[in-house]
């Protein structure tokens, strides 16, 4: 059975022993009823893992002390999705999770001319993207952007190939086909309830952002 997995967002290379906080310690002591001299594993979502030795299991403050330190290889190709806020919380969270389940890098929230989202959860979706993470058993956590409005994300977007995914008329062609693999860095533009406008797509393609 895999150890327990959690989250710690300061640990390093130099971590040896690391008290946990509150909300893990309780998890560790009072849910999964751990003892000390028990092991569990921990991340800080940037790519390291750490196997641990619990060696005080207080259900406030538990410490633990780092026997084993590994580091996970970056994804070689890295995806960002810009994506407009729906009204729908519970469709935005799903999609956050399944982004981190399938290894997507970067998430921006995108402000588009039609985006109804009014406000923007930072923290509470930061915490659903570390529960995906930890769910799913992985120790890269995608970078949550600030949202971004459309204008800005065109003219400061430096990734190496870049997509937009909207509804007018015309030719379409499969993002599988237009993947260039030997390209690491990714964007995908998805738009809010309704779609991008006519002046948002154009705008996008003149900026050489393929269409899908």
């Amino acid at each position: 059975m895999a150890l327990p997995f959690f989250y710690k967002e300061d640990l390093d290379a130099s971590s040896a022993d690391v008290m946990l906080d509150e909300s893990t310690s309780k998890h560790v002591v009072q849910v999964l009823r751990m003892q000390n001299g028990e092991q569990l594993q921990l991340t800080n979502g940037l790519g390291d893992l750490f196997i641990a030795d619990i060696t005080d299991n207080n259900r406030k403050r538990c410490t633990v002390s780092i026997i084993k330190k590994s580091k996970i290889a970056n994804p070689k190709s890295k995806i960002t999705i810009a994506i407009s806020p729906v009204k729908n919380n519970t469709r935005f969270e799903w999609f956050l999770e399944k982004a981190t389940e399938i290894g997507v890098t970067e998430i921006i929230p995108l402000i588009c001319s039609r985006t109804e989202k009014a406000s923007f959860k930072f923290d509470r979706m930061k915490t659903i993207l570390v529960s995906a993470m930890l769910q799913s058993q992985q120790c890269w956590l995608p970078v949550l952007h600030e949202p971004t409005k459309f204008n800005a994300l065109i003219k400061s977007s430096t990734h190496q190939q870049k997509f937009i995914a909207h509804c007018m008329d015309g030719a379409k062609r499969s993002l599988a086909d237009m993947n260039n693999e030997s390209l690491s860095s990714k964007i995908i533009l998805i738009g809010p309830e309704g779609d991008f406008t006519v002046s948002e797509i154009e705008e996008a393609l003149a900026a050489k952002i393929y269409s899908r």
